[in-house]
């Protein structure tokens, strides 16, 4: 090993520990495993207290599923905020690469941190494949250097990675593996992805991501700078409602899923497709002007939807 390639290392090592310091300290990997009682015990937990919705979502899951859509949960959370939450490009791209150790370890039958114990026993039990999780570590690790997209097709390679894996780790756990129903999933994921990326757009551009394509914003006369500012001109309106319709497009594509899975799954996949829906709507409520103004879904209107799912179960 060369001089230069140990500094490298040594650099890498730094800047990881560093970068777990910046995350709340039950996600670090411990030196020992946990049994894997306390490990579906730190999943449960982690949907607890990280993602309020993430519960309500549960109430229409069998139960002989729900410790396995908890452990999916938790890696995917931890996950996403590896490459999110920590700042920096170079701190993040380290800590994924361990959690990919830590996911080779889940595969090879000898994990430490409770997430992939837990995990281990969801894998066998359904026999994914391992790289319905590494996918979504590539669009994580995507962030850290990509910040543009130049074209629409730029942005929907980039759900393939970071959305349309869930919806197939879903679909596995449910006992489909179909090419055909994994179809109509990725279209289903990607308008979500599109959706929150269409609702996000000023949180994004804070953080010096544009996700709307960059021809779009050449085609409608809407300079980058324009996004960081909350003056939402026509030209950007406009742009945003072309946006909005073809994202409900590729929601009306996935919906003929909800035909094709049983009763229970079919209420969730509503209920995720009507949520999205209704961001678009929110969206188009206030007049396509989302800059500086997020726009949100009611809690009558989420309450209207979970009913609407319940209502969906029960007959």
């Amino acid at each position: 090993m060369t001089p230069a390639t140990t500094d490298s290392r040594l650099a890498i090592a730094s800047a990881s520990a560093n970068a777990w310091s910046r995350l709340p300290a039950e996600y670090a990997i411990p030196q020992v495993a946990p049994s894997l009682k306390e490990a579906h015990e730190y999943c449960r937990r982690l949907a607890r207290t990280h993602y309020e919705n993430f519960s309500v979502a549960t109430w229409f899951l069998p139960r002989n599923l729900r410790q396995d859509f908890l452990n999916v949960y938790a890696y995917c959370r931890i996950s996403d905020d590896l490459g999110d939450e920590v700042g920096d490009p170079t701190a993040a791209l380290a800590l994924l690469d361990e959690w990919q150790v830590e996911l080779d370890a889940c595969y090879a039958g000898n994990p430490r941190h409770p997430v992939f114990v837990a995990l281990a026993e969801t894998v066998r039990k359904f026999e994914i494949p391992q790289h319905e999780f590494s996918d979504l570590l590539t669009a994580f690790r995507q962030d850290q250097t990509i910040t543009r997209f130049e074209a629409f097709s730029d942005v929907l390679a980039y759900c393939r990675y970071s959305a349309n894996p869930v919806g197939h780790l879903v679909l596995y756990l449910c006992g489909y593996r179909d090419a055909e129903r994994q179809q109509l999933s990725d279209y289903t994921c990607t308008a979500l992805q599109l959706a929150n990326f269409w609702q996000d757009v000023s949180i994004d551009y804070a953080k010096r991501r544009i996700y709307l394509p960059l021809e779009d914003l050449r085609r409608h006369s809407v300079a980058e700078e324009d996004l960081g500012q909350n003056r939402n001109p026509p030209a950007f309106c406009e742009m945003m409602k072309f946006e909005v319709e073809r994202a409900r497009q590729w929601f009306d594509r996935g919906l003929p899923l909800v035909k094709k899975v049983d009763k229970a799954l079919a209420v969730d996949i509503e209920l995720f497709s009507r949520g999205g829906q209704e961001i678009l709507n929110a969206i188009e409520r206030q007049g396509f002007a989302v800059l500086g103004r997020r726009p949100v879904i009611s809690k009558p209107r989420k309450l209207a939807l979970v009913a609407r799912a319940a209502l969906g179960r029960l007959l």
